[in-house]
């Protein structure tokens, strides 16, 4: 059982016991410092905070937590109920609400919660303020209100504002969408996408949809991490019910999964690369991926005339150099796509949106799209950290063993060789080490990995 606090949120197991796990004290706790924060900031006595949820099994035992001591703390509550991450992130703006707080560990399994907490402007805290609120937190310098100046609780749905500030974009063209009569698959793993997503595929035209999990009642029928080894059914139904594409999303519905016609996936990191080729040829300009991206995108990037620039792992980071270089796209190589025309912040039904315009007006199938891309290969692994293990010391001697390359240091350790890369860095959400590699070919980027692993087992 684990509790992780870090500016991906306060993430951790349901159960067990206090401070171990996210047990209801500690999300009243972390609630409280939370609310402490923004009261610091708000212009309103009683500042206003979106709170949102996925529909994993425990959400409605901790939004109740929630809620009760944001009211308690002497804030006001839109609860929009069930809604994707990027939903609630939209929400808050268009509430001018001080904050979020959107329930969801993400790709996490079932037992897995996590608190991910939000600006005013609908984006996730940076380091420097999550750090603040853990301290409120660790010292318990929160106050609750009196009982004439509790908070009250407002329920609205945003779903329907989200899917049509989405048919607004411009490079968004439903007409074109309709008229090419799609036929999609969907796999929404038991969570708010089974809401969301054919929501947003009907109001697009899409007459033909094959739903796969789509009851959202958090019993996730497969692993939640939308990766090939764990959607085989998609894969499936995708090649037998001859859908034009295939898609598929987490939890919270901020990771996009594409596959194509022949039931083939597009490559989680060619999600993002595809998004951007057709952005960039309408808007040209600069793109942001963070270090662990394939170097696709810069290649689409420079090809469509424009810069690319690398962020720190997390989307706080990507999104603050996206705004740094006024970037038109970026996002994460996790099928995250991050679009500033609509917010600041990943969302995979704006991802779909706007592939599926690429595929309408330019007549291309999926997987004829997906060979005008470079072809990279990735591989993900990881090594299990123990407490004797001194991760930022072997990180050090990382970069002084590969000092004779091209070695960037802004998050964890990459290295960049002519023809391949590793990034090896300590996760935010899992107590590990990961070790992401790309090279041309499957192997090559097996064996730099694994090489990796290696050094860091002999440093051990």
């Amino acid at each position: 059982m684990t509790l992780i606090k870090s500016i991906s949120g306060i993430r951790g197991t349901i159960g067990g016991e206090p401070g171990d796990n996210l047990t209801p004290t500690d999300i009243v706790k972390f609630t409280s410092a939370y609310a402490t924060f923004i009261r610091k900031s708000a212009s309103e006595n009683r500042p206003r905070i979106v709170v949102g949820r996925d529909a994993r099994i425990s959400g409605e035992m901790v939004h109740r937590i929630i809620t009760g001591t944001l009211m308690a703390m002497g804030c006001d509550v839109t609860d929009i109920g069930m809604a994707t991450t990027p939903t609630t992130e939209i929400a808050v703006t268009k509430e001018e609400a001080a904050g979020g707080i959107i329930i969801t560990a993400s790709h996490n399994p079932r037992q897995w919660n996590a608190l991910k907490l939000l600006n005013s402007r609908g984006e996730f805290l940076n380091a420097e303020e999550g750090a603040q609120i853990l301290a409120l937190a660790a010292s318990g310098s929160y106050t609750f209100a009196p009982v004439d100046e509790l908070g009250k609780i407002t329920q609205k749905q945003f779903l329907y504002e989200h899917i049509q500030s989405i048919l607004s974009l411009d490079l968004v063209d439903v007409e074109a969408i309709r008229g090419a009569n799609f036929r999609v698959a969907v796999d929404c793993v038991n969570s708010v996408g089974g809401i969301a997503i054919p929501e947003l595929l009907y109001a697009l035209g899409v007459k033909e949809i094959f739903k796969l999990h789509c009851a959202p009642h958090g019993n996730f029928s497969h692993n939640p991490e939308p990766l090939p080894q764990h959607l085989t059914e998609l894969a499936s139904l995708t090649r037998s019910s001859k859908a034009n594409v295939g898609f598929a999303v987490d939890p919270d519905v901020d990771r996009l999964a594409i596959y194509c016609e022949d039931g083939e996936p597009f490559g989680e990191e060619y999600t993002l690369v595809a998004m951007a080729d057709y952005i960039l040829q309408q808007t040209p300009g600069n793109s942001v991926s963070n270090l662990s991206s394939s170097r696709a995108l810069r290649d689409v990037t420079l090809a469509r005339g424009g810069s690319y620039h690398a962020a720190a792992v997390g989307e706080v980071n990507v999104v603050q150099k996206m705004k740094e270089v006024k970037a038109v796209i970026g996002g994460e190589g996790n099928g995250g796509v991050i679009y500033p025309e609509s917010h600041y912040g990943r969302d995979a039904l704006v991802g779909i949106a706007l592939f599926l315009t690429y595929m309408a007006r330019t007549g291309n199938t999926p997987s004829q799209l997906r060979k005008t891309y470079p072809a990279y290969f990735m591989a993900k692994q990881k090594v299990e950290l123990t407490p004797d293990i001194d991760t930022d010391a072997i990180l050090e001697q990382m970069k002084e063993r590969f000092r004779d390359h091209q070695v960037t240091d802004i998050d964890g350790v990459k290295i960049d060789f002519p023809d391949k890369w590793v990034h090896l860095r300590k996760s935010n959400t899992e107590p590990i080490i990961r070790i992401y590699s790309e090279a041309t070919s499957p192997e090559a980027a097996e064996a730099i990995g694994k090489e990796i692993i290696d050094l860091i087992r002999e440093l051990a």
